[in-house]
């Protein structure tokens, strides 16, 4: 039987990342969808032709064992809270990033994960970037030897500001750039080489008008000193390399971003011929002066989060991305926070 799935919002997040790609993975169902905008609910209807339709989360709830997965992908605002009656309600939880707006309202929600017996998965997808796997590929091979630098970018030239909860002030919102793009940043190095344990942050709001932070940079000294340089910016008039991994043998450059979400914005899904595949002209460099090569571009694949959620939840494997990492992406963010508004670095317990 397929697994049945309810996801809560059909924003950007829900339309165009998790509905499609849940419904690419065999053996996983949509089976409700909950937004009360009328103009989503017609899309759904459109599209997920046999989703039910909700215009509030407390009727996923009015059927008990009706669903055995929620993906919450409403504001960072309700996060928490739909988590916690998900859990409550004895169903497991993929929650979008950032998990929670503060690094303790995660670690409440690994706590109940943790009484209910019911795993918590944070849908952090750019783990499945083309670019970012194949930079992992050369990490893990001894490709590039020792990693002195790990540089990572996500820039944008937007200086005009685009309404919404994310260009809020309001801690509660979690937003501006650091929480949404730097969630991103942050978690692949986590990935690639654990929690760190120093971190020093410029953290600025430069457009006029702006409420929210939206130029970043970060940086993360790992341990064995590796150090991590994070940037986000939504005020980058001029792009740098999306990675430039620096080795003790050789480094690894690219450009330009992982081609899944236009992709699926474009309307496409997993099963579509082509999909995640970077032209050639979009691969990057490995190597040093004078002897560079072409570095072909893994094929991006965020279907494969939910794939192995689906694992977790029949054969109890392990969670594509741990609670654990998440909470720690929060607390670099509020290290990083706190580095901005001393002007010093900020050792991480």
């Amino acid at each position: 039987m397929d697994l049945r799935v309810a996801l809560i919002g059909y924003g950007t997040g829900g339309a165009v990342f998790h509905a499609p790609l849940i419904s690419s993975v065999p053996g996983m169902r949509l089976a409700a969808v909950v937004t009360g905008d009328p103009e989503r609910r017609k899309a759904v209807e459109e599209r997920y032709p046999d989703a039910r339709v909700l215009d509030h989360a407390d009727r996923l709830w009015e059927v008990s064992g009706a669903y055995d997965l929620v993906v919450v992908a409403a504001p960072n605002r309700y996060h928490v809270a739909l988590a916690r009656t998900a859990l409550t309600s004895g169903v497991p939880v993929v929650v979008d990033k950032p998990a929670a707006a503060t690094a303790a309202d995660a670690r409440s929600l690994a706590a109940l994960s943790a009484v209910r017996g019911l795993p918590v998965i944070p849908f952090h997808n750019r783990r499945w970037d083309g670019d970012f796997l194949t930079a992992q590929r050369l990490v893990g091979s001894g490709t590039l030897g020792d990693v002195l630098r790990f540089e990572s970018r996500f820039e944008r030239w937007r200086p005009t500001i685009k309404p919404g909860w994310k260009e809020s002030a309001d801690p509660r919102d979690a937003g501006g750039i650091l929480y949404d793009l730097g969630s991103h940043l942050i978690d692949q190095a986590i990935a690639l080489f654990g929690r760190p344990v120093r971190v020093y942050a410029e953290v600025d709001t430069r457009r006029r008008g702006a409420n929210a932070p939206d130029d970043v940079f970060v940086a993360l000294e790992h341990h064995g000193g590796t150090r991590s340089h994070l940037w986000a910016s939504a005020t980058a008039a001029q792009l740098g390399p999306r990675f430039r991994v620096l080795g003790s043998r050789a480094a690894y450059t690219v450009h330009g971003m992982d081609v899944q979400e236009d992709a699926l914005r474009a309307g496409l899904v997993p099963n579509d011929p082509g999909y995640g595949i970077a032209p050639p002209e979009a691969h990057g460099l490995v190597g040093v002066p004078g002897d560079e090569r072409p570095e072909p571009t893994a094929p991006g694949a965020y279907h494969d989060f939910y794939a192995a959620v689906a694992r977790t939840l029949r054969d109890g494997a392990p969670p594509p991305v741990d609670l654990a990492d998440a909470i720690t992406g929060l607390e670099v963010i509020e290290a990083a926070l706190l580095s901005a508004r001393d002007h010093t670095a900020v050792p991480l317990d």
